[in-house]
C-alpha cells in the first residue's frame, strides 16, 4: 500500500475559547499527557502509514515543537517518507492563507502527489478516535472508488452539524448534503477521506479555477464528484469518534475516558497512542488524599485530605490540602492552593487558583453544561468565587481583578473579542 496521509492541522478553533488563544486546535492538550493531534498521528503509525504531511496555519509554533521530526511516532525517517510540516506561503502564482480544506491541499498539491502514491488520506488533526487506515484503504481499493468517505451514526439533533449521506446496498453514496437544516438521516461524514491520487489531482485542479467554490471538501469537492459520476463510496466506522471542536465536546470526551468501561481505552497496548513526553517524577498522592475515577499524569501531587473526583490532571498539577477538584480538566503545572474548590472547569497551563477560591459549579441544566474556563498563566486571587460558565482570559494577575471577590455566572474577564 503506497499511501500518503495529509493531516489538516491549521484550525483556529475559536469555539474552544481560551484553550486556543495561544495555540492551534490540534495542539490543545488532551487526556493528561497527549495533544489532540496525537490520535491522528498514532492512527497513521499504527496503520503502517509513515508518509505524512501536516498542513499548519494558525499559531503553529507549539504544534511544530511538539511534532518536530516525528520521532515518537517513528516518523523521523526520509527514505520511506516520514513527517513533513508545511505552512502557508506567498508565491508568484499560488499561495496565501488557506481558503478552505480543499484549498489547503491544493496549495501543497506538488508535495501531495510527489512520488505518485496510490492513494491519499485526507485527515483532520482535531478528532479523537482510533482507526486502522489499512482496513479503510483496503475497502476503498476493493470498491475501485475514486473517493471513500468515512461515516458514523450521530444523534439526530446533532446531524445538522455534519455532511449527511445516503448509500445504496453496496455503500455507494447516492446523496450528500453538507450541514442540512433538516437532515434526512443521521449517517454523517467524519471528515476523513481516502482518494485515488489521480482523481484528487484532477478535481482539485478544476476546483481551483471555479470562482463560486468555497474550496472545501464537504461543500464543494464531494458534491462535484457526485455530479460528475465519480465513484464515491462510504466506509461505515463503528468505533468511538468525536470532533472536539467545542468546549462542551472537549469536556465530554474527557468524561468518556473516565467511564466504566471507557468509551476509548487508552490502556490498550495493541493500539498505543504515542506522544512527545517530558521527563517527570512519579505521581505523589499523600496521606488522607482521595482520588476517584480520575486520570492523574506524571509529576502531579495530591496533598493531604484533598479530593480529586472524575477529573483529568495533566503533568505537574498540584492540588493543595483540603482542596476539591470535581469533573474538571486541569492542564500542565497548574497550582491549586489549599481549600480551593474546582467544579466542572477547564483550567489551562501554569495557572494558580488561590486558597479557598471557589471556581465553577456542577448544576445539571439540560443543554447547558456550564463549564467554567480559565486561560493560560492566570492567577486567581484567594477566596474569589467564580460562577458556572464564566470565562477568564490568559495572563491575568490578582490585581487585574480589581479587588472583586465574585464573578457572576457566565461573566467574562480579560477576553478580547474580534470585530
Amino acid at each position: 500500500m503506497r499511501a500518503r496521509a495529509v493531516i489538516l492541522a491549521g484550525g483556529e478553533g475559536t469555539r474552544l475559547g481560551v484553550l486556543t488563544a495561544k495555540r492551534a486546535k490540534p495542539a490543545v492538550p488532551f487526556a493528561g499527557k497527549y495533544r489532540i493531534i496525537d490520535f491522528t498521528l498514532s492512527n497513521c503509525a499504527n496503520s503502517g502509514v509513515f508518509d505524512v504531511l501536516v498542513l499548519t496555519q494558525y499559531r503553529p509554533h507549539s504544534l511544530n515543537e511538539h511534532i518536530a521530526r516525528g520521532r515518537p511516532w517513528d516518523m523521523d525517517r526520509s527514505f520511506s517518507g516520514g513527517v513533513q510540516l508545511l505552512q502557508p506561503f506567498k508565491g508568484r502564482q499560488i499561495g496565501d492563507w488557506y481558503k478552505g480544506t480543499a484549498d489547503a491541499v491544493t496549495q501543497n498539491l506538488s508535495f501531495v502527489t510527489a512520488g505518485n502514491p496510490e492513494v491519499v488520506l485526507i485527515l483532520s488533526g482535531d478528532h479523537i478516535y482510533e482507526m486502522d487506515y489499512a482496513v479503510l484503504v483496503d475497502f476503498h481499493q476493493k470498491q475501485n472508488a475514486d473517493v471513500t468517505i468515512c461515516t458514523i451514526r450521530v444523534p439526530m439533533d446533532e446531524a445538522p452539524r455534519y455532511g449527511i449521506l445516503d448509500t445504496d446496498e453496496e455503500y455507494r453514496v447516492i446523496s450528500f448534503l453538507e450541514k442540512p437544516a433538516n437532515p434526512p438521516s443521521n449517517l454523517a461524514s467524519m471528515g476523513v477521506y481516502v482518494f485515488d491520487t489521480k482523481a484528487l489531482d484532477k478535481v482539485l485542479t478544476i476546483d481551483q479555477k471555479r470562482r463560486n467554490s468555497n474550496h472545501d471538501f464537504g461543500k464543494d469537492i464531494v458534491p462535484y464528484m457526485m455530479e460528475q459520476d465519480y465513484r464515491v463510496f462510504a466506509y461505515p466506522f463503528g468505533g468511538y469518534w468525536i470532533d472536539v471542536g467545542t468546549l462542551d465536546a472537549y469536556w465530554e470526551a474527557h468524561m468518556d475516558l473516565l467511564g466504566r468501561p471507557p468509551s476509548l481505552d487508552l490502556m490498550d497496548r495493541n493500539w498505543v497512542i504515542h506522544t512527545r513526553s517530558e521527563e517527570r517524577p512519579p505521581v505523589f498522592i499523600q496521606a488522607g488524599a482521595m482520588v476517584r475515577d480520575s486520570l492523574i499524569t506524571d509529576g502531579s501531587v495530591i496533598a493531604p485530605d484533598a479530593l480529586v473526583e472524575r477529573s483529568v490532571l495533566s503533568p505537574g498539577v498540584y492540588v493543595g490540602p483540603e482542596a476539591v477538584v470535581r469533573e474538571s480538566i486541569i492542564l500542565t503545572d497548574t497550582y491549586i492552593e489549599a481549600g480551593a474548590v474546582i467544579e466542572r472547569c477547564v483550567i489551562d497551563k501554569i495557572c494558580v487558583v488561590g486558597h479557598n477560591a471557589v471556581v465553577g459549579e456542577i448544576c445539571e441544566i439540560p443543554g447547558d453544561l456550564g463549564i467554567t474556563t480559565v486561560g493560560k498563566n492566570t492567577y486567581l486571587p484567594a477566596e474569589i468565587k467564580v460562577g458556572r460558565g464564566a470565562v477568564i482570559g490568559a495572563d491575568l494577575r490578582p490585581e487585574d481583578f480589581n479587588g472583586r471577590k465574585e464573578l457572576a455566572q457566565g461573566a467574562e474577564l480579560g477576553i478580547v473579542r474580534k470585530h
